[in-house]
């Protein structure tokens, strides 16, 4: 082992795959849950996910896990590395299949699951300033814009107090926007997630066992090697994602220009200008030119 390993700790994604998935440190999962859910979150068992199912591609880009807490309420747990335009829909395919997956041919409507949606990624989904987004459903009256409420009965029945707590919920951490001190236990979640540390002072349910579990220093030569594959696939990955940003705005600053010259020559030309003027002012082919 390398001691220079000593304080260091295991990144989440790959926690995810290798070790979060025994039971004895559920208690990882079930604190950065009950930190983000405001409640006390006890993981029963986990599921079937579609980590199964993965690609080489997805081995390093995506990693999901699938737990039922203990009040039997599915908790959909994902990590994106690479940028996906359509993560939103991605978002709701996974809960509506986990929504009719998880009810038997048969059962009434409501023995339909509760689910969670946590999603952890590390590019810039969508366009706002926080870090932490949650997502539910309402119902407000067009007229009025008052909240649809549960009766009494349906409240008593299906045990929840809103019509909201019976719909999917999402929540979207945006971990590579947290750039500052963490004041919070949810903050201090958000750091260890982005930095792959857990100061000394953090309190948060859940990082004291994972500073404890995830050392890097308890894993086997093999499993280094393996972990940092992980690591450099990942920074491929993101060096990939930045050079196509990149060629993508200069072939989008050469296009633009190419219509800029365009409209003069089409306007030089109309306006009965010479051509080799023409050709002087925008830099394009007396073919070119022609043609407009």
């Amino acid at each position: 082992m390398n001691c220079n390993n000593k304080n260091q700790i295991i990144r989440f994604d790959w926690a995810m795959k290798r070790l979060l998935r025994n039971k004895a440190n559920f208690s990882v999962l079930e604190g950065l849950l009950t930190t983000l859910l405001g409640e006390r979150i006890i993981i029963q068992r986990l599921l079937e996910s579609e980590s199964n199912l993965e690609d080489e591609y997805d081995k390093y880009n995506r990693v999901d896990m699938l737990a039922e807490n203990s009040k039997g309420e599915l908790v959909l747990i994902e990590v994106q590395n690479n940028n996906e335009y359509a993560y939103f829909q991605r978002m709701l395919f996974g809960t509506s299949k986990l929504v009719t997956e998880y009810i038997n041919r048969g059962e009434s409507y409501d023995k339909v699951r509760k689910v969670y949606s946590v999603n952890i990624v590390y590019f810039s989904l969508g366009h706002g300033k926080d870090f932490v987004y949650h997502g539910k459903t309402e119902f407000r009256g067009i007229h009025t814009n008052d909240l649809l409420e549960l009766t009494p009965f349906q409240k008593q029945t299906f045990k929840v107090d809103t019509v909201s707590q019976l719909y999917p919920e999402y929540y979207i951490l945006k971990v590579n926007g947290f750039n500052q001190v963490a004041k919070s236990p949810l903050e201090e979640w958000i750091y260890y997630l982005n930095t792959g540390e857990i100061p000394s002072t953090a309190t948060a349910p859940g990082l004291e066992e994972a500073r404890e579990r995830l050392k890097l220093d308890s894993m086997t030569k093999d499993e280094l090697a393996a972990y940092y594959r992980h690591l450099d696939n990942i920074v491929i990955l993101r060096d990939n994602i930045n050079t196509e940003r990149e060629e993508g705005r200069a072939e989008g600053l050469e296009e633009g220009e190419r219509k800029k010259a365009i409209e003069v020559a089409r306007y030089l030309k109309s306006s009965g200008t010479a051509m080799e003027l023409i050709i002087g002012a925008t830099g394009l082919s007396k073919e070119e030119i022609e043609k407009l």
